[in-house]
């Protein structure tokens, strides 16, 4: 892995996360749309506000992607008039570093499902530390706050995880991403773990 970022490799996660700027704004409704259910069903999706990072990672393959990715995505929801408010820039930054802390952990040289499902939790868990200081959480009674930190753990592993995987497995394929860099015998073993 080359060192720093290039322009293109800054457009390119400008790009990814700019579409997920506006998944996210679209999700904003759904996420309350799912909320009635009660049991904290919603958080089963939230695990989709911290997609941009592991997909932005998995296509580059670089450090601060993620954090850049997370970062740009949340403005780009806030642009689009976000009914959050300026605090889902807080949010996105807090979310891409915790994403990026964990890819940093694995010297950036790991693309696999366990990275960037563990980068997803760790944004997840960055989200709870801004949620519980926002004080809402801790009037929860015990069991209902672990119920949403395991639902918002397992929406993290599913759409950061699982699905950010496929989206990437899903690029390989078509070869869009060796206008980044070329796919390596290396690449393909890791995304047919």
């Amino acid at each position: 892995m080359k060192k720093g970022l290039k322009l293109t490799d800054i457009l390119v996660t400008i790009v990814i996360s700019i579409a997920f700027g506006i998944v996210y704004k679209i999700w904003g409704p759904l996420y309350y749309a799912v909320k009635p259910f009660g049991l904290h069903i919603d958080q089963l999706i939230y695990g989709m506000w911290f997609i941009a990072a592991t997909v932005a990672f998995l296509i580059i393959r670089k450090a601060g992607v993620a954090f850049l990715a997370e970062v740009a995505a949340s403005s780009g929801e806030f642009l689009m008039g976000s009914e959050f408010g300026l605090e889902v820039l807080l949010y996105g930054v807090v979310q891409g570093l915790f994403a990026e802390l964990v890819i940093m952990a694995f010297r950036y040289k790991r693309f696999d499902l366990l990275v960037v499902s563990l980068a997803g939790i760790s944004a997840a868990i960055g989200s709870i530390f801004m949620d519980y200081y926002k004080g809402y959480m801790g009037d929860l009674s015990t069991w209902n706050f672990m119920l949403l930190i395991g639902f918002r753990l397992i929406g993290s592993v599913i759409f950061t995880g699982f699905m950010a995987f496929g989206i990437a497995k899903a690029l390989e394929a078509t070869g869009v991403t060796n206008l980044l860099r070329p796919a390596s015998k290396e690449d393909y073993d890791a995304l047919n773990q």
